[in-house]
């Protein structure tokens, strides 16, 4: 029985994948914007980004959608230069709002293949090594890790999501605390990318920095309480 499903998963994912190799090798313009999408997204240029995007007109929306789906693929492509750019292109309030609905997209996509097809098929789009840091990590933090990684911008968001697929965490919990989680990180990189401008990246460097500091005093606050009392 297991092994008649686990056939009928990779027929599946056959043909998915020979339909996106067919128009990949068929359809010449396509070839060129994932290359260049995959270019700009590793390169974390917003102004290059910017223009990309402007290119494709009153799309443009519907390409950042596209791209925070594809970067969530394959990881660990970063998603908040998108968010970032999507604040410098649309405002505070509407960059937001695309940021955290198509990365919410993205995240349920990641755990419905990795809860779909198992390790087997993660293994394909990120190292075994960078799994067994997600093992380590949902083993340490249980329920709460989907929102602590979540908060800590330097943690591959997509990782988490393919990482909690494996594990016996149900969709809507892992939906939940993504979206309570994603929700002050994405409202903050699209400001920052609003306002920001030019200095775009210095004042990134600098305000994520703060922002993880605070988050982790947050975070281990409690436990360096607790070990300073046992101490004493």
């Amino acid at each position: 029985m297991w092994q008649s499903t686990w056939s009928k998963k990779l027929f599946l994912f056959a043909i998915g994948t020979s339909l996106a190799g067919g128009l990949y090798v068929f359809v010449p313009p396509l070839r060129v914007f994932f290359h260049q999408a995959v270019r700009l997204l590793s390169e974390g240029d917003v102004e290059a980004l910017k223009a990309f995007l402007l290119s494709f007109g009153a799309w443009a929306p519907v390409i950042s959608f596209l791209l925070m789906v594809l970067q969530s693929l394959i990881a660990p492509l970063p998603a908040f230069v998108l968010t970032l750019t999507n604040g410098l292109l649309f405002g505070a309030f509407w960059g937001s709002v695309l940021s955290w609905g198509s990365a919410m997209v993205a995240a349920a996509l990641c755990f419905g293949l990795s809860r779909l097809f198992g390790r087997r098929l993660v293994e394909k789009f990120v190292s075994p090594s960078a799994l067994a840091w997600t093992d380590a990590f949902f083993a340490r933090y249980g329920k709460h890790a989907i929102l602590v990684a979540r908060l800590l911008p330097w943690i591959s968001f997509d990782l988490v999501s393919y990482g909690a697929g494996l594990t016996p965490m149900g969709f809507w919990g892992f939906w939940s605390m993504t979206g309570i989680g994603q929700l002050p990180a994405t409202i903050f990189y699209t400001y920052l990318g609003h306002r920001a401008g030019r200095s775009i990246r210095a004042a990134f460097f600098v305000l994520t920095s703060l922002f993880a500091a605070g988050i982790l005093m947050a975070l281990l606050g409690p436990s360096i309480k607790r070990h300073l009392a046992a101490r004493h």
